[in-house]
């Protein structure tokens, strides 16, 4: 055991105010759990309106945010961290906001001239001055269905809709208003479902084996998401070799061109001609029991704790 002032403390930050703060809870259960078998010490806090407090009462020697959605991926709080000068686990606070939004990180993807699904972002504003029956016929004609409709910010597929027919779309725009003021209406496809991990280590960041999800309802939404027994999973991906290689290696190139850090979680779509597809990035990837983290880094016959350990002693050097 080494000596109490060598032992890190660390304060993992978890629910928060978003419609994911649930999942964040267990998020941050789950790897505080994770961290103690590794000796280290850990307070579990929530995000609130005490943080600057607590942040000043306890001095924790690096904060790991468990927060999933806005105020916890957007870049935000990163920026507070910085301010006060206390090492965090994960992306600074630009890179954040380029992957948190779905329409800006996608912009970027196809800047890059890597593949993603054509899509249109409309701001609510637009969707009610514009004409809601007229604007949809046109975006089925541009897009063509089946589509997928989901808010530009925030995750675990809440307000998200699979459409298959136009009389279907404005109730999905509806539907995925109520989680923000953007929605993104994405050319849907009909693929296998990858999930690409990558953690960064003392030679550079790490590709962890992709996950594929196959959920029994069709839809990889938020009940799929997180009820036990609802979606199969499949560590490492079943997918030829060459797909492989295309998979890790997109998964790459959007890791290290938006200069992400520590980890992030790369969400893709492999097309059923062979071809991978971006759709999402995560900075604060889930790490509940069902998440998909956790599940590429069984898979790759790493530890859970020891990996988060070795994040909290490389963001600490950092500062």
């Amino acid at each position: 055991m080494p000596p109490a002032q060598d032992i890190p403390k660390v304060l993992v930050l978890c629910g928060g105010l978003s419609p994911e703060r649930d999942v964040s809870i267990r998020s941050g259960r789950r790897v505080a759990e994770a961290l103690r078998t590794q000796g280290m010490a850990v307070t579990v806090s929530d995000a609130d309106a005490d943080l600057l407090q607590r942040l000043d009462a306890t001095q924790p020697d690096c904060v790991l945010p468990a927060l999933h959605g806005a105020g916890g991926e957007d870049g935000s709080l990163a920026d507070v961290l910085d301010a006060v000068g206390i090492p965090y686990i994960g992306s600074s606070a630009d890179s954040a906001r380029i992957a948190f939004d779905k329409a800006v990180a996608k912009a970027a993807v196809r800047h890059w001239g890597l593949p993603t699904p054509d899509s249109v972002a409309l701001p609510h504003s637009m969707f009610r001055e514009l004409g809601a029956p007229q604007l949809m016929h046109r975006l089925v004609d541009r897009l063509k269905l089946p589509l997928i409709v989901k808010p530009t910010r925030g995750g675990s597929a809440l307000g998200a809709a699979i459409v298959h027919d136009v009389n279907e779309l404005p109730s999905a725009m509806v539907g995925a208003f109520a989680y923000g003021d953007v929605v993104l209406v994405e050319r849907y496809i009909d693929g296998t479902e990858l999930a690409v991990s990558i953690v960064e280590g003392d030679d550079g960041p790490i590709v962890l084996p992709a996950v594929e999800v196959v959920p029994d309802s069709g839809f990889y939404d938020y009940n799929a998401r997180y009820t036990a027994g609802t979606t199969e999973f499949f560590a490492p991906a079943r997918v030829s070799a060459d797909v492989t290689r295309a998979v890790e290696e997109l998964a790459l190139t959007v890791h290290t061109n938006m200069v992400l850090r520590d980890y992030s979680r790369i969400d893709l779509i492999v097309s059923p001609e062979g071809v991978p597809h971006f759709l999402e990035v995560n900075v604060s990837p889930g790490i509940t029991e069902t998440s998909l983290l956790p599940q590429a880094v069984e898979a790759a016959s790493r530890d859970l704790g020891a990996l988060f350990a070795q994040l909290v002693r490389r963001a600490i050097s950092r500062n």
